[in-house]
Parts: structure tokens; sequence; C-alpha cells
């Protein structure tokens, strides 16, 4: 998956331990990758998945 020019983000909530994940929000998907390894593997999830899992967490 080329993802290069994609504008990646840190949770706001994100702690100084570097145990983050960086999210990119396209119109078709939502891509997310661990901080640690940039280039490493991305997850790829419809964003009505991605809407649900946020929802899930608040509850």
């Amino acid at each position: 998956m080329n993802v290069s020019g994609v504008a990646w983000r840190k949770s706001s909530r994100s702690s100084g331990s570097g145990d983050c994940v960086e999210v990119a929000i396209l119109p078709d998907r939502v891509l997310i990758r661990d901080s640690k390894d940039p280039g490493g593997p991305v997850l790829a999830v419809p964003p009505k998945e991605w809407r649900g899992f946020l929802a899930s967490l608040s509850r």
C-alpha cells in the first residue's frame, strides 16, 4: 500500500512512552500504523468500522 504523502496524526491522549498508534483519515478508508515503525505494516479499515471502534472505546 502506497502511503506516501498521507497526513498521519497521533492521538492527543498519547503519552511520551512511545507506545502509540498513528491514524490517517482518507475519504474511503482509515489507515492505522505503529508510530515506532512508520515504514512497517499499515492496517486499513472502512470509515464506518473506525467510527464503531471509537464509539466502543467511549462506552
